[in-house]
Order: structure tokens, then sequence, then C-alpha cells
């Protein structure tokens, strides 16, 4: 049973900064082979996919909305995946949750709650 645990979300003002972390453990394969991916929930809306990490971190992707603001990246060694987001704006207010890429698990995390308001 998969298991992931997203932390270090927070209330923050426009412009601030935070650094997700996601603790990931009971995958089939180890950590490191996946390629993996942080998505979002905004209130109303359906998740979403943000961004993407190769297996290695040679390769990253964004959604245009973050792209130069949030940079993800991974520990394999620890089964972590981390996104960085700087330069946070209000329409980035969404629960934050991280599993493979392209195909989530059936099972998700319980999220973290990023909310950016003045």
């Amino acid at each position: 049973q998969v298991q992931l645990v997203e932390s270090g979300g927070a209330l923050v003002q426009p412009g601030g900064s935070l650094r997700l972390s996601c603790l990931a453990s009971g995958m089939m394969f180890s950590f490191g082979v996946y390629d993996m991916a942080w998505y979002r929930q905004a209130p109303g809306n359906e998740r979403e996919w943000v961004a993407s990490i190769s297996s290695g971190s040679t390769t990253t992707k964004y959604d245009n909305s973050v792209k130069g603001r949030f940079t993800i990246s991974r520990d394999n060694a620890k089964s972590i995946l981390y996104l960085q987001m700087n330069n946070l704006k209000p329409e980035d207010t969404a629960i934050y949750y991280c599993s493979r890429d392209k195909r989530p698990w059936d099972s998700w995390g319980q999220g973290t709650q990023v909310t950016v308001s003045s």
C-alpha cells in the first residue's frame, strides 16, 4: 500500500515562499525508479498537475502557471519529493499532493494546505 505524506503547507502573504515535502513509502519498487509529480486542488476545482521530475532528476516540467516560480526536486535516498515555491500568488492557494507522474497511484495522501493571502 503506497503511503504519501505531504507537509510544509502554511498561510503566507503574496510574494512569500514555501517548501513542500512528500515522504513516500510502500511502493512496489524503490522510490528512485518512479517519475514523480506534484498536483494541487483548489476549492471547487478538479485536481491538476503542477510539476514533474524524472526518476533520476534529469528532467523537470512545469505548468505554465508556476514556471519560473516553483522548483521540483527529489532525494531518492530518503524517498522524499520537494516543491520549492517562490513568489507565491493568491491563485496558488490549494491543497497540494504528490504522486507518480502521469499515472497517479490509487491512494492519495492527505495533502498539505497552501493559502496565499494578505
